[in-house]
């Protein structure tokens, strides 16, 4: 069980503000689970159009949250570097369900769980949740290059 702030995210994941979707991770067990937050801010650039009158999160963004923290667990769990040149690719999306809108001002608890491996590609299920509510879920197919 560790804790990460964003010096250490940034050493493992490529991206970068506005794409850079972990803000903190509260606990990651190799191999298995993670859970990180993303902050929900006004001035995020999507907000200006997404939509101006009710700034509602993206659908993509969350599912790119949850792409990120499943990256941060394989990175941690097979000791990957991006330094070493590796590539982290998002392979699929299975049974995205979005159940709540996501505004400025909710922080978004990422909980995803590795459920196995199989020729290189990753298989995970993912929740997103506003406090208490499932706001995002879906089966996300992960690979490494």
């Amino acid at each position: 069980m560790s804790a990460m702030n964003i010096k250490e995210i940034e050493s493992l994941l490529p991206h970068r503000y506005p794409f850079l979707m972990i803000d903190r991770v509260l606990e990651l067990q190799p191999g298995k689970t993670i859970t990180a937050i993303k902050n929900i801010t006004v001035n995020e650039p999507q907000f200006t159009g997404h939509f101006p009158r009710e700034p509602i999160m993206p659908g993509v963004l969350m599912i790119e949250a949850m792409a990120q923290a499943a990256g941060l667990l394989v990175f941690k769990s097979d000791d990957i570097q991006i330094a070493d040149g590796a590539t982290y690719y998002l392979a699929g999306v299975d049974k995205a369900r979005f159940k709540r809108p996501v505004v400025p001002g909710d922080q978004l608890r990422i909980e995803v769980e590795l459920l196995k491996t199989r020729r290189g590609i990753y298989f995970f299920d993912g929740k997103s949740y506003v406090e208490e509510q499932l706001a995002v879920s879906a089966e996300l197919m992960c690979t490494v290059k």
